[in-house]
């Protein structure tokens, strides 16, 4: 007898049920309201408006909870077996532990594997942004119109670290973002900075946020370009530095420009460019958050590397490894 193949579509495991996602919502109240008992009190003498409530700390709830100064938001690591009701479930949950207001509320859906593209991705086109505190330092974010919000909260130790080390430094910020760490350079009297993202939209931000703190002078200068592109007039100028802070996208490929990186692929021929421009007992700061880096450091021209992630986290990322740091001693 011939047999017939079944036309039927494979059926998910572990799918989430009404009855589960009823569960995991009362599950994430509970620790988002333990976890915001646990930290406001320190990090509002502290002056830090911005931190972690809820870290995939289950398994099960593939959740991250962030409070900005008011505002949460709310992410899922997107997966077929909770459907699109999910995420607003979870997100109606934590807002009520906490007595938010669901304007106050943004909810976010982020890719576990992501082949190419940019992680900063434009979502809507809103404008709207808030001032947030990190001790003295301010920054303003976007809570909706892009995936991430304009600042790395998980490095608020490592802005620290910057902070102290830059009085009297010439300070190079390559893949800058937001300008985040610029402003802490600056706010610790860094002799010079520059700023460089080859995005305008973060470069006029990072703008802003100097101008927020009182930074907007000719000692900090903002420039829009390709790394690469900017390293190679950088060593033709013969620009020099003391202090790098170094945080690429894990990848990037802009055909209309010409131009891709792969952290993986790029990272050793990047720190190459880095390095000459850098005066002998500078230090650099090399960061990334690709879950599945290969540090290839070997043939660097540096007098140590060191390791320095379990400093650079802060206690509410309960995923010790966010991101990856290493300090590299020229």
């Amino acid at each position: 007898m011939e047999e017939r193949s079944s036309n039927k579509p494979a059926r998910l495991k572990g799918v989430v049920t009404p009855e589960r996602a009823a569960y995991h919502a009362e599950m994430l109240a509970n620790s988002v309201r333990n976890k915001y008992r646990h930290f406001s009190k320190r990090f509002r003498k502290a002056n830090i408006e911005c931190f972690r409530l809820y870290d995939w700390d289950s398994p099960e709830i593939r959740i991250v909870v962030d409070w900005y100064a008011g505002h949460l938001v709310v992410a899922e690591y997107e997966r077929l077996q909770t459907g699109p009701e999910y995420l607003p479930q979870m997100a109606q949950a934590a807002a009520a532990a906490l007595n938010v207001p669901m304007e106050n509320v943004h909810i976010k859906k982020r890719h576990t594997k992501v082949a190419e593209g940019d992680r900063y991705g434009k979502l809507a086109s809103e404008g709207k942004f808030i001032e947030v505190r990190e001790g003295d330092l301010k920054f303003l974010v976007n809570l909706t119109d892009f995936l991430d919000t304009g600042l790395f909260s998980d490095h608020r130790p490592t802005r620290g670290l910057i902070r102290k080390m830059a009085e009297g430094k010439d300070f190079l910020n390559l893949f800058a973002y937001t300008g985040s760490f610029t402003c802490a350079a600056a706010l610790g009297n860094a002799r010079s900075s520059v700023t460089v993202d080859r995005s305008l939209t973060y470069t006029n931000w990072a703008g802003k946020n100097l101008e927020l703190n009182g930074l907007s002078n000719d000692r900090h200068k903002l420039v829009q370009s390709d790394a690469m592109e900017y390293l190679a007039k950088a060593h033709k100028n013969k620009q020099r530095f003391d202090l790098a802070f170094i945080d690429p996208p894990s990848f990037y490929n802009d055909e209309v420009e010409g131009v891709s990186f792969d952290i993986n692929r790029d990272q050793l021929g990047l720190l190459n460019k880095v390095l000459p421009l850098m005066r002998p007992g500078a230090d650099v700061f090399f960061s990334t958050n690709h879950q599945r880096f290969e540090p290839q450091f070997y043939g660097l021209e540096v007098k140590d590397i060191v390791d320095i992630t379990a400093k650079t986290v802060p206690e509410d990322y309960r995923n010790r490894t966010i991101h990856r740091c290493w300090r590299m001693a020229v």
